[in-house]
């Protein structure tokens, strides 16, 4: 047979015995009586490395997949990297550009004041306009605080309106309230 041969050393001495009896020998040897704690031990070892194999097969396999994927998201976040970065840079050189356009805004309290009185605005009414509440016009005036980003945009715009066109604006957003409250009685 040969040394692949997987099958207990019992079955090997009988398949010898029948090919030597077939082939024309007449003398044959005597079976060998094989220790029956050998056969089993072999034939558990056997088995164990079979179910082994068939445990451990579908775990290689896994695993091998699993660092297929590993190694397609690691790519994916290599690629996604440098993207970010491009973006990055494109963002800054965008952000250069629009500031060089743009001169930055000033806040000077004692402007404010003045155009609240240009316009002739109380404090709650400018706050209203802005959107933030009197306090804040109230404090923006003593220099205790300072308008955001945002705020000092709309303060920019109110600038450029006359008493007429605040009036109008302040008209337009109390009108909406007033009808509500009307409804509710």
């Amino acid at each position: 047979m040969g040394n692949t041969d997987n099958r207990a050393p019992w079955v090997r001495a009988l398949i010898l015995d029948v090919m030597a009896y077939h082939c024309g020998n007449v003398t044959r040897r005597a079976p060998a009586m094989p220790n029956i704690g050998t056969l089993l031990k072999e034939e558990i070892s056997r088995l164990c490395r079979r179910e082994i194999r068939r445990q451990v097969g579908p775990m290689r396999k896994a695993s091998a997949a699993h660092r297929r994927e590993i190694a397609a998201l690691k790519r994916q976040v290599q690629d996604l990297d440098r993207r970010a970065k491009s973006l990055a840079k494109r963002k800054t050189s965008v952000a250069v550009e629009t500031s060089s356009d743009q001169r930055p805004m000033r806040f000077v309290a004692k402007g404010l004041s003045s155009m609240r009185t240009r316009l002739g605005l109380s404090a709650p009414e400018l706050a209203q306009l802005i959107g933030v509440s009197g306090q804040s016009i109230y404090n923006w005036e003593q220099k205790k605080a300072t308008p955001r980003k945002e705020q000092l945009a709309q303060l920019a715009g109110l600038r450029s309106l006359g008493k007429r066109d605040v009036r109008e604006r302040l008209e337009a957003m109390k009108s909406p309230r007033a009808g509500r409250k009307s409804r509710r009685k």
